[in-house]
């Protein structure tokens, strides 16, 4: 039977904390608010608890999840290389609605779907957010919703969509605005080969963040936006936090 905690309330928000903490180390899945939607999360290293995470969901592995983190600094422990203009973006728009796609570190021991070698990470703003992560470490994370459904704003949103398939939900009002991040390709930066010779940085979602947001920071190092719309299909993450 699962338990849904209050955090607006201490005794509620301590308790919850624990149980959450502890769901995690089992490998249960929990409900957690950022502050853009509700997500599912798991342990991002325990690829069972990773699996159950996109079956709760009915989500494919060629889907993968986001990776939340707590620190800016983990950014470095879980990605290949972190190129000058993704510092500019993390300084700019962490913590906050932005995800960063880069090529996943490769000593990592994990599995988190058909990731072809990348790993898309954020660092998400609010209090339980942030406590929880700089406990459990990275978790991986999407919105808390059924596959096809829309995200939830809410707790109660994502217990009537999960049910009894998450341990924990860890509740904290309606989400601030209910968009989702945006997402945003940098593997370019890193990768420079015959189709990414430009070394740009793609825009696969649009979200939290603006496109003239983060068009002040990268200037002519941002993709287009007439390549973005040719570029645009299956490939965006539908339904990530």
């Amino acid at each position: 039977m699962s338990t849904i905690f209050d955090c607006r309330d201490e005794s509620q928000l301590l308790a919850g904390m624990r149980n959450a903490r502890q769901a995690i180390g089992r490998g249960d899945l929990i409900v957690m608010p950022t502050d853009t939607v509700y997500g599912v999360a798991a342990d991002a290293f325990s690829p069972a608890a990773v699996q159950r995470l996109l079956d709760a969901k009915g989500r494919g592995r060629d889907q993968p999840p986001p990776v939340l983190i707590g620190t800016k600094e983990t950014l470095a422990a879980l990605a290949e290389s972190v190129p000058e203009p993704v510092e500019r973006l993390v300084e700019a728009f962490w913590p906050g609605g932005l995800t960063i796609v880069l090529p996943a570190q490769p000593s990592l021991v994990w599995d988190l779907g058909e990731t072809l070698g990348t790993v898309a990470v954020r660092m998400p703003e609010g209090r339980v957010a942030l406590e929880l992560l700089a406990e459990t470490g990275p978790l991986a994370v999407s919105s808390a919703n059924l596959t096809g459904q829309a995200a939830a704003i809410s707790a109660l949103d994502a217990e009537k969509m999960l049910g009894d398939s998450v341990a924990v939900y860890l509740a904290d009002g309606m989400s601030k605005d209910g968009i989702a991040s945006t997402i945003v390709d940098a593997t370019s930066l890193v990768r420079r080969g015959a189709d990414s010779e430009a070394g740009t940085v793609r825009i696969l979602r649009e979200g939290a963040v603006s496109r003239e947001q983060l068009q002040a920071v990268l200037g002519d190092l941002l993709e287009p936006e007439e390549q973005h719309a040719e570029h645009a299909h299956t490939e965006e993450q539908d339904g990530d936090s």
